[in-house]
Formats: C-alpha cells, structure tokens, sequence
C-alpha cells in the first residue's frame, strides 16, 4: 500500500461537529476525507441522514453569528450552485426577506468552508470498523476500504421519537426534540406545553419552557420518575408544571395552519378509558436518545449511557490512540449544535497532534 492510498484524517459524520473538524484539519492541510452518510430510506427511518439533526431543523436562533437578515442572496453565492437543491426553498426567503439561518443551511455553509480549503467527501456509510492495527480501516457501504492514521467520529445520536404519524405530521410545526433550541418559539408564548418523558431530560426541559409557556405538562407512562431526586423536587414544586401519570401519548392534534393545537393521551392502566384530551401548543419529546454507534461493533469503550467514552478529561481522545470523537455521540449533556461545532474543532487538533507525533 503506498503512502497515498493511506488517509491523514478520516472524519465519519456530516453534522456540526464533523464538518468543524472538518475545516480545522483541511486548514493544517491534512486533506481530511469526510464520510458524510448516504442517503437512503433506512437512514431516514432511524434518523441517521447526512448533516445529522440539523437535517430537518428549521430556523436556528441561538448558533452565534448568524443575526436575521437577507441571508437568501448570501447563500446563493456562498453555496454551489448544485448543491442548493438540498435546501427547502424557504431558507432562502422572499426576495428582500430577513430570515434566520435554517439547520440545513448552515451545516451547508459548513461544508462548503470545508470543501473551499481542501477536504473531500464520501457519500457512503461506515458499516464496520478495525481499530486493532494501524493504519486504521473503515469498510463503507460500497464495499470498499478507507485506511487510515487517524479517525474523528462524529456520528451524533438519534432522536427516540414516539413513532406516532401525527408525531411526523408535525416535527417542527409544534413538535421538537429540543427544548433549549426551540422554546423561545413565539408559538409556545403563554400557552400551555406538553413534555414526554419521566427522566433528567424531561424534567430539565419542562423546567426550562416555564419561562415562556403558561403551563407545563409532564406526560410520564408510569407513576413514578427515573430523573433524580433534586429534579423531581424541584419540578413538584413549581406552579406551572403539571404531572400527567400513566399516561402515553396516542395522537397529536392538529392542523397544518396553526400546526399542533392539543395531544390525546391513553391511560397505561386502563386502556379501555377514554383518552384525555388536552389542549397544548407543543409537544417536546424527551424519552431518550441513541448514540449512533452501531457501525463500532464494541471497537471502542462506551459510557453507561451508551455514548463514546472520552478517556483524557477536556480532550477528545477515545480508548483507542489515534481515534477521537465529537459531538453528540459522546456528549450525553448538552447536545447543542455550537457545543458539537467546538468540539468538532478540538477533535481535529488534538488528531493533528497526534499525527506529528507520530
């Protein structure tokens, strides 16, 4: 195998994270090779698209650097003609129209930077990795071989939604997965919310959409909460959240105007009674989420939550010298686009140290 044939970088993951490392490593002229993902059916299903959870993201209000404004004219000299088909057309606005910056654009602005300073992209995904020798090998979707000195996983996690038809009819018209980037939604405004979930999640989320909406419903399918004991003090105690119990949601209600306007919920313990009704501008789910980590194979060691393991504390370093990780596959805390971006920039320095030490 020459010299060529082996990769400085292979970076798996096309969300904010991966695309920062991205750019970081194409800059030190690493000419790092990015395995975006494919997209199939398969990937759509279990929530593992290219550009990550950003895919299906509208307007993000809380990513710095991106105020409203005229960004449509801005994005069609910014981006590749050919590569706008992948935005909805209402990320670019009305001729004149001030907007904020859509997920998807943004993760395209992100990888066009990466592109413009050299990096190159697969659009396949990773099925299996070997970490046992070096250089490493990721065996792709196109029955080929990427080999490797060094890896930066990326591959975030997936949201475990409830699998309702209604919950798809209204992803982002009402439903989300993400209290802290879309609560200060005009739409959820002193009006009443609905959370799904009994655990630390659910219970932080609900806390959180105190601040805007009127009330804060807490939908748990058992009596009793996993979230730990300060959490669940604190949301008994505070006046707009409201505890649902044995309860599970059995359609979200709505329109395509107003978008989610109420929720039916299904008593666990008697399925026979009626579902109650409750009138709500949002649903947030909070039931979990699962780190994209199948393609390892146990390659690598995880936490009890299922995430990557970072083994040096601040670092991004893995169990395996020479692979590092970013983002929302090993980030079980604050799962926000700018905080995998960052550590999407820490993962491509600490491989570029790692290399000249090689």
């Amino acid at each position: 195998m020459s010299r060529k044939d082996v990769e400085n970088i292979a970076i798996i993951g096309s969300g904010p994270a991966g695309w920062s490392a991205a750019i970081y490593a194409a800059r030190a002229a690493l000419e790092p090779i990015v395995i975006e993902g494919a997209l199939t059916a398969e990937n759509q299903e279990a929530g593992t698209l290219p550009m990550g959870q950003l895919a299906t993201t509208t307007v993000i209000e809380n990513y710095p650097g991106f105020p409203i404004g005229e960004l449509g004219a801005y994005l069609k000299t910014a981006l590749d003609e050919e590569r706008t088909y992948v935005l909805p057309p209402e990320a670019f606005g009305e001729s004149g129209e001030r907007i904020g910056i859509y997920g998807s654009a943004l993760i395209e602005l992100a990888r066009q930077q990466a592109l413009n300073f050299g990096a190159r992209t697969v659009d396949e995904d990773v099925v299996s990795v070997d970490f046992t020798k070096r250089p490493f090998e990721l065996r792709i979707s196109d029955e080929t071989t990427i080999v490797a000195k060094s890896v930066i996983i990326a591959t975030g996690a997936s949201v475990r939604w409830l699998g309702l038809p209604s919950e798809e009819r209204f992803k982002n018209n009402g439903v989300g997965a993400c209290a802290v980037c879309d609560g200060a939604s005009p739409r959820f405004a002193n009006r009443p919310v609905v959370v799904v979930g009994g655990g630390d999640t659910a219970l932080e989320d609900a806390e959180y959409l105190t601040k805007f909406a009127s009330k804060v419903y807490v939908v748990h399918r058992r009596d009793e909460l996993r979230a730990s004991k300060i959490l669940a003090s604190r949301a008994a105690s505070n006046p707009k959240i409201e505890f649902l119990w044995n309860r599970v949601p059995s359609e979200i209600l709505g329109n395509d105007e107003d978008g989610v306007t109420g929720i039916l919920l299904t008593n666990t313990l008697d399925r026979e009674e009626e579902p109650l009704e409750i009138e709500t501008s949002g649903v947030f789910v909070a039931i979990g989420r699962r780190p994209n980590v199948g393609f390892l194979g146990g390659a690598l060691e995880l936490t009890e939550q299922g995430n990557i393991k970072r083994t040096v504390p601040f670092q991004t370093n893995t169990s395996v010298p020479g692979v590092f990780v970013a983002g929302d596959v090993a980030d079980a805390r604050y799962r926000q686009a700018v905080v995998a971006a960052g550590s999407g920039a820490c993962a491509a320095m600490d491989a570029e140290r790692f290399l000249a030490e090689l």
